[in-house]
């Protein structure tokens, strides 16, 4: 159900399926920003932390209260050491929260964190740059993508996974059209959107992303768990 509400920017704007959220950032200027720019677009930001332990504590709490969040927004780095508190807290998370949505935010591409995140289960799980967030609409449909199941890849992550990927030939009997569509897919892409992107037939794509499937040995199965597992099973080989 499609909802209407007035921006604080100014003017009226739709949002689908508001979301509840949960943010967990050190930084209270940056909280209390990202705060504002979902807020602003109708969703609820049920709680904001500031470190990992309270991350975890929160959403315990909230989903022993039988009012979860949707998703959990977390930056990597957080205190005590600020190393990897954050990813740490989210990997928990999926574990004991696996409806939860969680997606991190990084400064830097850390292959380390996201393959850590991502390994498992591919279903809820978004990884992004802060830069990233400077794009408002692009992040604020990350954050809706990772509550409803599915998944938000930043590119730049996409890129050195995929690379590390190619050093294993994992990725070899791909043609280089179709390394650009799963670099997409990986992002969360539909096939509607990485028509839009290359500017082709939403009938190319079909046929790109099923000549990746069969090249990658992906059988079919339900739902697009392909899709992700296109580019992330030989992650970890």
């Amino acid at each position: 159900m499609l909802e209407v509400y007035t921006s604080s920017y100014g003017g009226q704007a739709t949002v689908e399926d508001s979301v509840r959220v949960v943010i967990a950032e050190d930084s209270v200027l940056l909280r209390e920003g990202l705060t504002r720019l979902l807020t602003d677009r109708g969703h609820e930001v049920v709680a904001g932390v500031g470190d990992g332990q309270a991350l975890v504590k929160t959403v315990g709490e909230l989903a022993a209260e039988g009012s979860a969040p949707d998703v959990v927004v977390a930056d990597v780095r957080m205190p005590p050491t600020h190393t990897d508190e954050g990813v740490r807290a989210a990997v928990q998370l999926r574990r004991d929260h696996p409806d939860v949505g969680v997606l991190v935010l990084s400064q830097y591409v850390e292959e380390q964190y996201a393959t850590e995140l991502i390994a498992g289960s591919s279903r809820g799980v978004g990884y992004l740059l802060k830069d990233r967030v400077a794009e408002v609409r692009e992040f604020v449909d990350a954050v809706v993508r990772v509550a409803e199941g599915g998944t938000a890849l930043d590119p730049e992550v996409v890129a050195q996974l995929l690379g590390r990927s190619r050093k294993q030939d994992v990725l070899a009997g791909l043609t280089p059209r179709e390394r650009e569509v799963l670099g997409l897919m990986a992002e969360g892409r539909t096939n509607s959107a990485i028509a839009a992107q290359l500017v082709v037939s939403d009938g190319a794509v079909e046929k790109h992303v099923s000549n990746i499937f069969m090249k990658l040995g992906l059988a079919q199965s339900e739902g697009d768990h392909r899709r992700v597992l296109a580019v992330l099973t030989y992650l970890n080989s």
